[in-house]
C-alpha cells in the first residue's frame, strides 16, 4: 500500500510539474523571446518574484522528492521487483537533478542577475542571460518529463 501511494503521488507531482514547465517553455518562452531588452527585463521583474515564491513550487518540489522516497520504502518493504525499484530510483534522480539542483545551483543565480538589471538600461549582453534562462527551463523540463515517464512506467509495472 505504501508503494502504491508513493508511486501515485510521484506520477501526480511529476505530471503537474511537467505541465508547469511545458507552459513555461512553449508559451512564455515565445512571448519573452519577442521582447526587447527593456521589455524582457520588465516582464521578468513582474514574473520572477511571483514564480520564485509560489507555494505551488515548494509543494511540488517537496512532493517530487518525498513521494518517490516513500515509494522506494514501500517497494523495499514489499520486496518489489528490481525493474520497478530501478524506474522509481531513476525518476527520483531526474527530479533531484532537474527541479532541485538545476533550479538551485543554476537558475536562481541567473534570476538574481536578471533581477539586478535596470529595465531602462539593461546590459549589452542581456541576451546571454535570457538564453540561459530558456536553456535551463528546457533542461528542467526534459528531466521532469523523463521523471514523469519513469514514474508512470514504474506504477504501471508495479500494478502488473
Amino acid at each position: 500500500m505504501i508503494a502504491e501511494i508513493g508511486l501515485g503521488l510521484s506520477v501526480v507531482a511529476a505530471g503537474l510539474w511537467s505541465g508547469l514547465l511545458l507552459t513555461v517553455t512553449t508559451i512564455l518562452h515565445p512571448l519573452y523571446a519577442s521582447r526587447d531588452a527593456g521589455g524582457f527585463t520588465a516582464d521578468m521583474r513582474r514574473f520572477l518574484p511571483i514564480a520564485r515564491r509560489s507555494p505551488t513550487n515548494y509543494v511540488l518540489v517537496i512532493a517530487l522528492l518525498v513521494a518517490p522516497v516513500l515509494a522506494l520504502v514501500g517497494l523495499w518493504l514489499e520486496r518489489g521487483t528490481g525493474v520497478v525499484i530501478a524506474l522509481t530510483a531513476a525518476g527520483l534522480a531526474a527530479t533531484v537533478a532537474g527541479p532541485l539542483l538545476i533550479s538551485d545551483r543554476l537558475a536562481e543565480p541567473n534570476y538574481a542577475v536578471i533581477l539586478g538589471w535596470d529595465p531602462d538600461h539593461p546590459p549589452p549582453d542581456w541576451r546571454i542571460a535570457r538564453a540561459r534562462w530558456m536553456r535551463l527551463n528546457w533542461a528542467r523540463g526534459a528531466l521532469t518529463w523523463t521523471a514523469f515517464a519513469l514514474f508512470l512506467a514504474a506504477a504501471y509495472a508495479h500494478l502488473q
